[in-house]
């Protein structure tokens, strides 16, 4: 049986006695419904698995022993920073938790002039907690012990204007370019446009950014497939995906 794994945020060590936090001590045990003597597998984002075992669960408390600190080597060598537009409904969490199973490191969510989602601060504020804790359970389930970024929300124009050395890529069905042509690097910053894509005055700013065009293939595909497609394409180039 797999043995759980459950994010446990601070410092964690070896021989360490400790009890785990609200929300991971609610999961292991009413939702999991572990006992004592159970195995289960912390992380807290180093890079490290943390083997350990139950050792006492109560009605809102689960205590652990820490074993062990093992390096977790799952990280793909290459590091994509995601640039997502904000799209409606639950399309925008799935993108998140299937980039972050795909590997990429960071995640920045877009406003654009098509995306159609208005948030105010507090809501946002909201959104990006929710977005952080789909990018912690993706790494709980894919097995993950580094847990990526998910940046505040930013307008389309600001994150294209932030200084990097990545190389920088946009997706077009007309580009001539193709992932397959490109000279591999370590470092990626992708840009995806939400449902209705970017206008053409975005399609200009990325240009003018220095993003460079690819396609993915014939088909026009939605803003969550694009993105996930993009990824595991870049991955099976350039990172660690078979």
């Amino acid at each position: 049986m797999r043995i759980p794994r459950i994010y446990q945020p601070g410092a964690l060590a070896p021989q360490q006695s400790m009890s785990l936090a609200d929300e991971p001590a609610n999961h292991v045990g009413r939702v999991l419904r572990m006992q004592s003597g159970d195995a289960i597998i912390l992380f807290n984002g180093d890079g490290h698995d943390y083997p350990a075992v139950i050792t006492e669960t109560g009605k809102k408390s689960v205590l652990v022993q820490i074993n062990a600190k093992i390096e977790n080597q799952v990280e793909s060598p290459l590091k994509i920073h995601l640039g997502q537009g904000i799209s409606r409904g639950d399309r925008m969490d799935f993108a998140i938790q299937k980039a972050v199973e795909l590997g990429v490191t960071e995640i920045t969510p877009l406003f654009t002039e098509r995306c159609g989602v208005k948030l105010d601060a507090e809501r946002l504020q909201k959104r990006t907690e929710q977005w952080q804790k789909i990018a912690i359970s993706a790494c709980e389930q894919s097995g993950r012990s580094v847990v990526p970024t998910v940046h505040p929300a930013l307008n389309l124009d600001k994150w294209l204007g932030q200084p990097t050395e990545e190389l920088k890529l946009t997706l077009d069905p007309w580009a001539k370019d193709t992932i397959k042509t490109l000279t591999p690097v370590t470092t990626v910053r992708l840009v995806i446009g939400p449902e209705g894509g970017f206008s053409d005055r975005e399609v200009q700013l990325t240009t003018s950014a220095g993003f460079v065009a690819v396609q993915l293939g014939p088909r026009v595909l939605r803003t969550e497939t694009a993105a996930l497609t993009a990824i595991s394409a870049l991955q099976l180039q350039m990172g660690d995906l078979a």
